[in-house]
């Protein structure tokens, strides 16, 4: 047995500084978990999303305002990028024709509008982010106005903490006064129209220095709406078949449209309007002056007209709330047995 002291021969004269590291054949660094401040990026709105591609308002209001066209950064993961969202952006940031930005922060939402495929589907799709007013537009008749699609729009909006408000189009064809009478105990903003006139100047009015997303049903008239407030938005319009009494969809993509000091979201209409995300709680939360009274119920209380010991149900019935207080009591009611059924 050789001495392990011994010389080996041809290797002798070699030692550890000898050794030669094979290099990385990709050049590529080992992966970090951390992430770069980006510190640099600016601000700005989405105001259109369209195949992976987001339209954005930087600088607002400012000599140095523009739009850009940019991307998901992958360090979003599956984090959703949608209309009304304000995010950080990196990149080319010049606005100039050919550029392209990565958007690499989205920035804490104020309020979401969300729904789902239908009530037991528990998955939700955001529509809009940020809006503080909802713009519900309902046709007096051709299609007939549906309480109840108006009862989830409610629901939707008093859910996400985002203020309801009424247009009723095509009145010359119908009286609204019976559909009205449905929301006498809201109190939200109701205007009317007829189909060759809307109030422009008083809705303008009512959007200025708020975001507002724009819904309705297929064919009610909700982008000539938003056609005739901003006259450059050129929003595709369609007519009610005949035969149906349906819409068919024009809008196909969810754009947020300037007027003035605010923004109008102009979403496609909808034949359905899924709840299966909602937290019944936020309904009553919307009913402030009834989740008061709410607090002196049993653990578990429904409010509704069966519920056993409801203080808003005794109340009411006592007639110390008054004529309003029943009819918001019943709209309450309408719009939790909405969310139930």
């Amino acid at each position: 047995m050789s001495d392990p002291d011994e010389d080996d021969g041809d290797y002798a004269e070699y030692d550890e500084s000898s050794i030669r590291v094979r290099p990385n054949p990709k050049a590529n660094k080992p992966r970090s978990k951390i992430r770069p401040e980006h510190k640099n990026a600016v601000s700005g709105r989405v105001f259109s999303v369209d195949r992976g591609r987001y339209g954005v308002w930087v600088a607002e209001n400012t000599p140095e305002e523009r739009q850009l066209v940019a991307t998901r950064a992958r360090e979003l993961g599956k984090k959703s990028v949608v209309t009304g969202d304000w995010v950080d952006l990196v990149g080319d940031t010049t606005g100039d024709e050919g550029s392209l930005s990565r958007i690499v922060r989205i920035q804490e939402r104020s309020t979401l509008l969300r729904r789902s495929a239908d009530d037991t589907d528990a998955v939700e799709r955001i529509i809009v982010a940020n809006a503080d007013q909802m713009l519900i537009v309902v046709a007096a008749a051709n299609p007939e106005p549906r309480t109840r699609l108006v009862d989830r729009y409610l629901v939707a909006a008093f859910d996400a903490g985002i203020t309801p408000i009424l247009c009723i189009t095509k009145t010359d064809l119908a009286d609204p006064a019976d559909f009205l009478a449905n929301f006498a105990g809201l109190e939200f903003r109701v205007f009317e129209s007829r189909d060759d006139a809307f109030p422009i100047e008083e809705i303008t009015e009512a959007l200025q220095g708020h975001t507002t997303v724009a819904v309705g049903h297929s064919g009610v008239g909700k982008s000539t709406l938003v056609n005739a407030l901003v006259p450059d938005a050129n929003r595709a319009i369609g007519r009610v078949n005949d035969v149906t009494g349906r819409g068919r969809h024009t809008s196909s993509s969810t754009v947020s449209l300037r007027i003035g000091s605010g923004w109008i979201v102009d979403t496609p209409g909808v034949r359905s309007f899924g709840l299966g995300h909602v937290d019944p709680a936020n309904i009553l939360k919307s009913f402030t002056d009834l989740a008061e009274i709410s607090l002196q119920c049993p653990r578990g209380c429904t409010h509704l007209t069966d519920s056993p010991d409801c203080a808003i149900v005794e109340r009411a019935e006592s007639g110390e709330l008054g004529e309003i207080g029943k009819l918001r009591l019943d709209s309450l009611q309408r719009l939790l047995t909405t969310l139930a059924a």
